[in-house]
């Protein structure tokens, strides 16, 4: 077990207890008071466990009077018991394949296991999109899939996902990789054969937006670092970068949609994307090549349980079962054959022939995670946003 989870267990358990006891009565004297109630309990760390004890010895006058029917150490109510339960489901565009093969398998398994039926509600869009629209905006997902860390960082800052999400799930909760290719035309007319061609005059470029697809943030961050990793400096990325965005006519909304009008509209000379988007178009029937840098990020995307929502629907226990799916064997092939670098070991090793090896490969770690990455590239008025401005000077 990892050694963060009974402290998290206990924090839910807490923070019900606190929602049950305390919140929901002060509701109707003082919505102000909730708020700092609520955080207090979210903020608490590894020391946290003499704070919970004194909590504890706290709220006991309040147990009293408090009935504890709808409240347990695992944050799950009745659903479990019932015939039928519904888990509600949103990932980002590009994984929705693979889930069709996976989810079915799961439901067959927990059928088996716990003789209960349970239908998904799915949703997928792009990563930014869904943070905002899927979750915090009323679908009440009980399990995000998203192409960044960010993404689910923000669901934690809105209160949906409690801090410790990533030590709750295998891996630092990554449940699937890849890195980024350049699909070219037949023949390679432009003669693109790295990330600095994509600067030269005349090529046509097909990326969807950073500020709405999660993998055309990957791809900007590739640029960047194909300068950095090679003895350049700030300005000599963003000159670099500013040159390949001039020849960027469009961005669509989704990595989706750019493949689509790539491959199904013949629009650019070349498409920024999941390598794994690459390997889906080779399978369905296009013949175009595409390259894949030997400078490289490693697209890490996480899966997390959303505890606001699997606690008010009582899915927490069919919701971690999901997830522990997802890193088993069957899983993970499934991830695999349609273009997704596994992360289960001994998957990778099985399918190493299928992918590239990178010479040069870097994180997001390396240019300072995913909060400072935002403050400095994507958030209004920085690095991007100054790139976009010079292109339509």
């Amino acid at each position: 077990m990892n050694q963060w989870q009974p402290t998290l267990k206990l924090r839910r358990y807490l923070t019900q207890l606190v929602s049950t006891c305390i919140v929901k009565p002060l509701q109707a004297i003082k919505p102000w008071c909730i708020q700092p109630i609520q955080s207090w309990f979210y903020r608490y760390t590894s020391w946290g466990i003499v704070s919970l004890f004194l909590a504890g010895i706290s709220l006991s006058i309040l147990l009293a009077a408090c009935s504890l029917r709808n409240v347990n150490y695992t944050g799950n109510t009745s659903a479990v018991s019932q015939p039928n339960v519904t888990l509600t489901f949103v990932s980002y565009s590009v994984t929705s394949a693979a889930y069709e093969q996976i989810i079915p398998k799961f439901i067959e398994q927990w059928k088996k296991e716990h003789n209960q039926n349970v239908t998904f509600n799915q949703s997928y869009d792009a990563s930014a999109s869904q943070t905002l629209a899927a979750v915090i905006e009323g679908k009440e997902a009980d399990v995000v899939h998203l192409s960044l860390p960010l993404d689910i960082n923000k669901l934690v800052e809105a209160g949906f996902i409690q801090p410790g999400w990533e030590k709750e799930a295998p891996n630092n909760a990554i449940v699937t990789k890849s890195v980024d290719a350049i699909a070219i035309r037949e023949g390679n007319p432009k003669n693109i054969k790295t990330w600095e061609d994509l600067a030269k005059d005349g090529v046509k470029i097909v990326t969807a937006n950073p500020k709405t697809s999660g993998a055309a943030r990957w791809s900007f961050l590739n640029l960047w670092g194909s300068v950095i990793n090679t003895g350049g400096n700030d300005n000599q990325a963003i000159d670099f970068i500013s040159k390949v965005y001039k020849n960027v006519p469009v961005l669509p909304k989704t990595a989706r949609n750019a493949s689509d009008l790539f491959f199904k509209h013949g629009q650019g000379d070349v498409l920024l994307n999941y390598e794994k988007e690459m390997i889906v178009s080779t399978e369905n029937g296009e013949k175009l090549p595409y390259i894949v840098p030997d400078i490289n990020i490693s697209i890490d995307n996480p899966v997390a349980i959303v505890d606001k929502n699997v606690d008010k629907h009582g899915t927490r226990s069919v919701a971690e079962a999901f997830i522990k799916f997802l890193y088993t064997p069957d899983s993970q092939r499934e991830f695999a054959k349609l273009g997704f670098r596994p992360v289960n070991l001994a998957i990778a090793k099985e399918t190493e022939a299928n992918f590239p090896q990178i010479k040069t490969i870097f994180k997001a770690e390396d240019l300072g995670g995913w909060d400072e990455i935002q403050a400095k590239f994507f958030d209004e008025g920085t690095i991007f946003d100054k790139i976009r401005a010079k292109k339509s000077t």
